[in-house]
């Protein structure tokens, strides 16, 4: 298969894990909760971002005090452009990774019900409330500090005319893409006693697939509550593309256990 087509098929990974959500009450309620508690709190921080924006753009213009006023102001609306692209990706990420500490349970479940589906996991391994939190906390904190060491150089190039507005976004959708794919996965790696370099080294092993499914959850959840409403869909989807990256393919038989569970 082409490197074009599993980058569609990992997208279309997100739909089926909406479809797995929407048919199942049980699974959209679970997911929810979580991610409205975290869309309360990044719309706070969001309302006090673009309150402070001014004076912000202003602080990363300083170069620009002594210039006159029309290219002053010209420098300072690309700068306050810039700080909310810079802050819309790393918001994104550290959404997710946020979500998924408060529904650390909530989505453990999810992706277990998605995993039944399609036959379950054979020894799978279990782990205790306290540790598995633990290890998404640390496996969180690492990702965030991926997302601001990509997203500081990212926010710096989009000051390049011409590149700036067409290059780095998409480079910067890859970009959240991947982090996405490897935060998302978390769980259902877990439970199979795989850590965040297993992840990292099977996912790089399907780089096209997992392109596509984390830029999918990337462009959606730049839509307005799109985090909050596809936050289960995308747990879903995760737990999915690890079981095809893991060796267990969605096949023709896989499709039919799935029919069958309805």
């Amino acid at each position: 298969m082409s490197a074009a087509r599993q980058f569609l098929q990992g997208a279309t990974l997100l739909v089926r894990g909406l479809g797995l959500v929407l048919r199942s009450p049980k699974l959209l309620g679970l997911g929810l909760l979580p991610a409205v508690i975290s869309g309360v709190l990044y719309a706070v921080a969001l309302f006090l971002l673009l309150d402070f924006l001014p004076q912000l753009s202003r602080g990363v213009t300083w170069f620009a005090d002594d210039w006159s006023a029309g290219g002053r102001d010209v420098v300072r609306v690309v700068a306050g452009f810039g700080l909310l692209g810079v802050a819309g990706l790393l918001g994104i990420l550290t959404f997710t990774a946020v979500t998924l500490l408060i529904g650390d349970p909530f989505y453990e479940r999810i992706s277990e019900l998605v995993e039944d589906r399609f036959g379950g996991v054979r020894d799978a391994v279990e782990v205790s409330f306290w540790e598995s939190l633990r290890r998404s906390l640390v496996d969180s904190v690492r990702l965030i500090g991926l997302s601001i060491l990509f997203g500081v150089p990212l926010f710096a190039l989009g000051f390049v005319p011409i590149i700036g507005q067409t290059v780095i976004p998409v480079l910067g959708a890859l970009v959240g893409g991947w982090l996405l794919a490897v935060e998302l996965t978390g769980v259902p790696f877990q439970r199979r006693g795989k850590r965040i370099g297993d992840r990292r080294a099977a996912l790089r092993g399907a780089r096209p697939l997992a392109l596509g499914f984390g830029v999918a959850v990337f462009c959606c959840f730049l839509i307005p509550l799109g985090a909050v409403l596809l936050m289960p869909a995308a747990v879903a989807g995760a737990t999915l593309l690890s079981r095809s990256v893991l060796g267990h393919p969605i096949n023709t038989v896989e499709v039919a256990l799935e029919s069958g569970s309805r």
